[in-house]
């Protein structure tokens, strides 16, 4: 196996309420591990906890094969280069006073990316998310929803990253908008190998675009496996209440 993010029995709590009760988790590289819960079940707080923006009580994780709670400062910003989040909201994430291309600039300079390259780089990563050269002159208030999710994986993948952390990413568009935006994740893993780490409420998102699925119910894990074997037959009845609402929720 070639894992590139995992976590043993990581624990979280916010004064007498306990976010994560010992979560443990695997992700190979070229994998996509679905993260899925209603909201409160823990999900966003271990995405958090995996990018080092919360530190956990208890429990270990690591980004390859270094243990990421143990980094020094230096040490955690190279870290941070090799994984990257694409987040909810492009628009509040992307600075409304810049254009996609000043955007995509600063990205490019605060990951030490020589400026000579910068002009072929930004043409280069909207290229590889279906978006011509012509979005580098607008500003953010100018995009769609989902053109501005896509920039905001252009600039996440900027320094070719060994994990995406996708948290709700496409929770805010429309339905035709949401498959545009999964193929274009699965078409960049496809090309670049990167692994991704998608957090979601919606179980049909998580189907459709995962290798592998961690169901979190009040911060526990109450199902983990392979997705196909998991919503083929699950174990718990949380996942099975999370399935339903699913097919009530489908079209007819």
């Amino acid at each position: 196996m070639n894992t590139v993010l995992a976590a043993e029995d990581v624990v979280k709590s916010f004064g007498a309420f306990t976010a994560l009760h010992g979560v443990s988790f695997s992700l190979e590289r070229g994998k996509t591990l679905g993260v899925v819960g209603e909201s409160g079940s823990g999900k966003s707080t271990l995405g958090r906890i995996v990018m080092r923006l919360l530190s956990p009580d208890s429990g270990r994780v690591w980004l390859g094969g270094e243990d990421l709670l143990a980094l020094g400062r230096s040490q955690l910003r190279a870290a941070r280069r090799r994984i990257q989040l694409v987040p909810q909201d492009p628009r509040n994430a992307l600075n409304p006073t810049m254009t996609v291309r000043q955007n995509l600039y600063f990205q490019l300079r605060a990951q030490n990316v020589p400026r000579k390259t910068w002009a072929s780089t930004v043409e280069r990563l909207l290229d590889q998310v279906s978006l011509p050269p012509d979005y580098l002159h607008a500003f953010p208030h100018e995009l769609s929803g989902g053109q501005a999710q896509r920039v905001a994986i252009s600039r996440a993948i900027a320094n070719n990253p060994d994990v995406l952390v996708c948290d709700e990413a496409v929770s805010a568009l429309d339905k035709s908008v949401q498959a545009q935006v999964l193929n274009t994740f699965a078409d960049l893993q496809a090309s670049t190998g990167v692994a991704m780490f998608f957090i979601s409420h919606d179980l049909a998102v998580v189907e459709h675009i995962s290798d592998d699925v961690l169901v979190l119910n009040r911060g526990r894990t109450v199902e983990s496996g392979a997705t196909r074997d998991v919503l083929a037959d699950p174990q718990d009845a949380y996942t099975r209440d999370l399935l339903t609402a699913r097919h009530l929720a489908a079209p007819s």
